[in-house]
């Protein structure tokens, strides 16, 4: 009897989330303007919702390094955590933009997110989404 070896591709992204989450970017070829897209998370606590959000940006991103949030919207988290098998430095700053949010990618890239409260009502955080992940006009893009 002939041996069958099965050759298993290591997946990209080892740890899937658990929760899909709630996350509207524009697409990348039309990223123009300040805002990458949006998320909403299902709670106010940082380090319980980073790992779902930080599995689907690492598609875009690589592995990241580093998150620049706005303090307000969140209980204090510690200054890292790990999320998928790697360190994450966590870092508060307060923005002139209420409740935005950096994520670094291990090539010097990053995505800047519009954050949902939340507490949002559905209907009200749907909107902030969608709109954000919206592409900028042509008029703007050229004005």
């Amino acid at each position: 009897m002939t041996s069958v070896q099965i050759r298993r591709h290591a997946a990209r992204h080892r740890v899937p989330p658990d929760y899909t989450p709630r996350l509207r970017l524009k697409p990348k070829a039309e990223s123009i303007g300040y805002l990458d897209g949006a998320w909403w998370p299902r709670s106010g606590d940082l380090t319980t919702e980073l790992p779902d959000l930080l599995a689907v940006l690492a598609i875009r991103l690589g592995p990241v390094w580093r998150v620049v949030y706005d303090p307000a919207g969140w209980s204090p988290p510690p200054p890292q955590m790990t999320a998928n098998g790697r360190v994450v430095r966590l870092d508060a700053y307060p923005f002139e933009l209420w409740n935005t949010m950096y994520v670094f990618g291990s090539d010097s890239t990053f995505i800047v997110l519009q954050v949902v409260p939340s507490a949002t009502n559905q209907l009200t955080a749907h909107s902030a989404l969608m709109a954000a992940a919206t592409p900028e006009p042509a008029a703007a893009i050229s004005g």
